[in-house]
């Protein structure tokens, strides 16, 4: 785990102390993360949410996390796992009805066939239903 996480801190361009916190609360994560749950974990008065939100954007940009928008409109963020710039994000994401946590599935990916004029940018792929853990 030390070894990856080494190395995805690695290919971050500029490393803050911030984004090496928030970069790690997202690795060490099941689960997808809203901006207010990943400041709800930072230490009170940490930074403030408008910082969480650049950090986000970051590494976003840098393809050190991903975007899911769940079935309400709420924006979450995963870590990619990966030290892999060139990796797809384009994988199944699970929305629980019950305890609201997203989930990739990285082993559903969609299959499109759309005519050779489009170009996919983004898919945002949800599902949503009841977790494993709810479903005990």
């Amino acid at each position: 785990m030390q070894t990856q996480l080494s190395c995805i801190i690695f290919v971050c361009m500029r490393n803050t102390v911030a984004k090496q916190a928030i970069l790690e609360i997202l690795y060490k994560s099941e689960t997808a993360l809203s901006q207010t749950e990943v400041q709800q974990i930072l230490p009170q008065g940490f930074c403030n949410r408008v910082t969480i939100y650049r950090v986000l954007d970051r590494l976003v940009k840098e393809n050190l996390i991903h975007e899911i928008t769940n079935i309400d409109g709420v924006v979450k963020y995963a870590n990619c796992k990966k030290c892999n710039k060139n990796h797809s994000h384009q994988h199944l994401h699970f929305s629980c009805e019950n305890c609201n946590t997203v989930t990739c599935i990285k082993s559903v990916e969609p299959q499109f066939d759309l005519p050779k004029e489009y170009e996919i940018k983004k898919i945002n792929f949800m599902v949503s239903g009841i977790c494993p853990s709810c479903s005990r």
